[in-house]
């Protein structure tokens, strides 16, 4: 498969680009490589296509279900309960659904966490975009549960290859109040064993901190890195607070930390003490979290939420420039998960979005970042490519309206009980 995309406008240079077998083949003007298929680019603009680093895509089932709560209020009273009645079946429209959000607003690879995992997988095979998936592990403390998490675990591991090259498998700690220590040995034992990355929640709220400070007497980044779980296959979600100290083990052990600006904002979590981890050097990424804590999945939104908190949150214009900002969802989120994309230069992934500079929203383009930070939303993307495969063309997704149909019938039923 080979792709010619015509006339674009390329780091404020009209430019054409050629994919073949997924790559970025050549770039340069006036190409004449034979091509499958060629765009006309012309009053559009090339840019790296988005990775939502962490994200529970299925969600989109309880969007706007549980607002305005306290977050362990809202997770213990709202969402677990209504998940206790999802099906396979509703997880996958359900990530059905947020594919075609997340493929609508520009992102092409995002990491996920939830329940019914095989469900989940189907959906991204079946919408054309990729993703990292680990399956909750949550056991509150109870052996037999445990037990019956891990089987399910390996037996998710060994029928990975169902799923690839679109899903890479990883294993999901949903967080340390919540898994017992005998389960996140386990993780860590068999993620290093079979080179996996780690995906977990950690010190997302000041309650859980404290809570565990007085359980354990350790901070939970001391007490993971007592436990020698910290490297760079963990990839850990919010981590609002820490310490100056935790910070600097994050930063010695390569640990990838996620930042979920709007997320932390509406459940009141608690803010990502951005300068103090870039000042450190710890690797960082952009996400959105799920639907029903968001409530969307798109990464525009979220660049423009994560340089509006930053600066309000530390009364400085200068913290977190959109440049910072649209770094952090593209080759930041990219890099935590040893992706080739991220960029559009020869040999990286062909994942790539055109966007439609006559779009009001756009208008005038004196800046292409910062337009697309503070300015930009799904709307503007015209064309979504993954791999050198189409996803989106003129705004509009294959099997949309099926997928609507399906979901909306799940959903109902769902809140019907």
């Amino acid at each position: 498969m080979s792709l010619l995309i015509k006339n674009v406008l390329l780091n404020d240079n009209e430019t054409d680009i050629f994919v073949r077998d997924g790559l970025i083949q050549s770039l340069g003007t006036n190409l004449t490589n034979h091509a499958d298929e060629i765009i006309e680019g012309k009053n559009k603009a090339a840019i790296p296509s988005f990775v939502n680093a962490h994200t529970h895509s299925a969600m989109t089932l309880m969007r706007s279900y549980a607002d305005d709560l306290e977050l362990h209020d809202w997770l213990e009273n709202k969402i677990w309960p209504f998940e206790k009645n999802i099906t396979e079946e509703d997880v996958y429209w359900g990530t059905r659904l947020a594919a075609i959000e997340m493929i609508k607003s520009g992102t092409t690879h995002f990491n996920d966490m939830y329940w019914h995992y095989d469900g989940s997988a189907q959906a991204v095979m079946d919408s054309g975009i990729n993703a990292h998936l680990s399956s909750a592990f949550i056991d509150l403390g109870d052996e037999e549960l445990s037990k019956k998490q891990i089987t399910e675990q390996v037996d998710l591991f060994h029928r990975k290859n169902k799923y690839e090259p679109n899903v890479s498998f990883t294993i999901g700690i949903h967080a340390l109040y919540t898994v017992s220590e005998a389960g996140v040995l386990w993780a860590r034992d068999f993620a290093k064993d079979h080179g996996l990355k780690i995906h977990m929640h950690l010190s997302e709220t000041k309650k859980e901190v404290d809570e565990w400070v007085t359980q354990t007497g350790m901070r939970p980044v001391d007490y993971l890195d007592s436990l020698n779980m910290l490297g760079s296959h963990l990839l850990a979600a919010h981590v609002n607070w820490v310490t100056d100290e935790e910070i600097q083990k994050l930063t010695d052990k390569n640990v990838g930390v996620i930042h979920c600006p709007t997320s932390n904002m509406k459940l009141a979590s608690g803010v990502f003490p951005y300068q103090r981890m870039k000042n450190a050097g710890v690797r960082m990424g952009l996400a959105t979290d799920g639907v029903a804590s968001n409530n969307n999945v798109d990464m525009l939104d979220e660049m423009k939420m994560a340089t509006l908190l930053q600066k309000s949150s530390s009364q400085n214009p200068t913290i977190m420039p959109a440049k910072e900002a649209f770094y952090l969802a593209t080759k930041g989120s990219a890099e935590l998960f040893d992706l080739n994309m991220g960029e559009i230069v020869v040999g990286k992934s062909a994942d790539l979005l055109l966007v439609d500079l006559q779009n009001i929203h756009l208008i005038p383009n004196h800046h292409l970042i910062p337009n697309l930070v503070y300015s930009a939303h799904g709307g503007c993307i015209d064309t979504t490519i993954s791999k050198g495969n189409i996803l989106m063309e003129n705004g509009r997704v294959n099997d949309e309206q099926n997928v609507v149909n399906h979901f909306k019938e799940a959903s109902d039923r769902l809140v019907k009980g």
